[in-house]
């Protein structure tokens, strides 16, 4: 480990290996040893991304993929509360975290926004869902989301069902 295994004097390549698992070819041009100036990078680099994982361990975070916290009011039945889902990877304590995950990854489209409010102007049924409201926060699809929902009309009620099962079913 960290030895040279060939060499060409005033330039040329090099083979070296630096505590990794196979040899690497580097270009010398220089008369600073090769070995200790890869040895010293791999080093640094190993040690940065290290130290990058810790915070997201530490906050109980999953690194990286789609993060959303639901909050449900008024749809009975004990489907009210404050759910958490991850997915890529799927995780948290939603009722159906792969059934939620599946849902929107279907509806995810480039372009559309699969948590867009109703458009102004929108001609809808007059008709009641109910008291149920629901709050969406987080990430998706490397965006941030913000976005409430409520039965209200037929609209918003087509609205919540196309989300369903990452807004609890409601009849």
């Amino acid at each position: 480990m960290g030895s040279v295994l060939s060499g060409v004097p005033g330039g040329g390549w090099r083979r070296i290996r630096a505590g990794l698992a196979a040899a690497v070819a580097v270009p010398v041009t220089a008369s600073v040893s090769v070995a200790a100036s890869v040895a010293l990078s791999v080093s640094a680099s190993l040690s940065a991304v290290a130290l990058a994982a810790v915070p997201a361990a530490a906050a109980g975070t999953v690194p990286g993929g789609d993060h959303l916290t639901v909050v449900v009011r008024h749809a009975g039945a004990g489907r009210d509360g404050t759910y958490e889902l991850f997915c890529h990877p799927g995780g948290g304590h939603h009722p159906d975290v792969e059934g939620a995950c599946r849902g929107l990854d279907a509806q995810t489209q480039w372009g559309r926004d699969v948590f867009a409010p109703v458009p102004p102007g929108s001609v809808c049924s007059m008709i009641s869902g109910g008291p149920a409201t629901a709050r969406v926060t987080g990430r998706w699809a490397g965006r941030p989301v913000d976005a409430s929902f409520g039965r209200g009309n037929g609209c918003e009620i087509a609205r919540w069902d196309r989300l369903v099962p990452l807004l609890p079913k409601v009849t």
